[in-house]
């Protein structure tokens, strides 16, 4: 069937239509003058390094003098040093994710309060590495003696991983940690020397927590 001259007009119609944007909105051209507009213009780049510099110098605003300078180091190395003071207090702003939380603070202040043999790690692989350097004849006694050690230190992890667990579900009955991380938690606190611990230790040796 051969299209009437109406059907031609109608079709170039639509088509029409589906080519002109919706009134009330910019053309595409205009819109994107418009935001180069808004953009402002842009400047050419560098040619030598010393017009680099320039730029920057521009950019980065009215240099500092000596004392300005010297005030800025200061109050930033102050603001540092309370801010660390405040986390080696325990407040709770101030404390790194892992450590954040009445739970962790819990299993701190459990580890703080008792004598951990994993604390004894560390000094005790050094004694035995300085005594093989200083006296090489005991070399064959030094690694049964790690030996020993690193199997203490791992039945003593063991014995407060449970024992914090325990206390954990006593004190905290809608817990949701695993008792898993809760445990490495723990023993890795209890590792460090007291004196070394972050955040500090907030209850004595000895002391009752439950």
């Amino acid at each position: 069937m051969t299209p009437t001259v109406d059907d031609a007009a109608l079709d170039a119609a639509s088509r029409g239509t589906r080519r002109t944007d919706p009134k009330g909105r910019p053309t595409p051209k205009r819109e994107a003058a418009r935001r180069n507009a808004k953009k402002g213009p842009v400047a050419p780049a560098p040619k030598t390094a010393a017009e680099a510099r320039a730029r920057r110098k521009t950019l980065a605003g009215p240099k500092l003098s000596r004392e300005e300078r010297k005030a800025e180091r200061t109050a930033g190395r102050a603001r540092m040093t309370d801010r660390r003071e405040r986390m080696m207090a325990g407040e709770e702003a101030y404390l790194l994710p892992r450590d954040q939380g009445p739970i962790r603070r819990y299993v701190r202040d459990v580890v703080d309060s008792r004598r951990n043999v994993l604390g004894l790690f560390m000094p005790s692989t050094l004694a035995l590495l300085f005594v093989m350097f200083a006296v090489p004849q005991l070399q064959l006694f030094i690694s049964p003696a790690m030996l020993l050690i690193t199997a203490i230190m791992a039945i003593d992890g063991v014995v407060l991983g449970r024992k914090v667990s325990r206390l954990v579900d006593a004190k905290f009955p809608s817990n949701t940690e695993s008792r898993w991380k809760l445990g490495l938690y723990a023993a890795g606190r209890a590792s460090q020397m007291r004196r070394m611990r972050a955040p500090r230790p907030q209850v004595q040796r000895g002391s009752s927590v439950d």
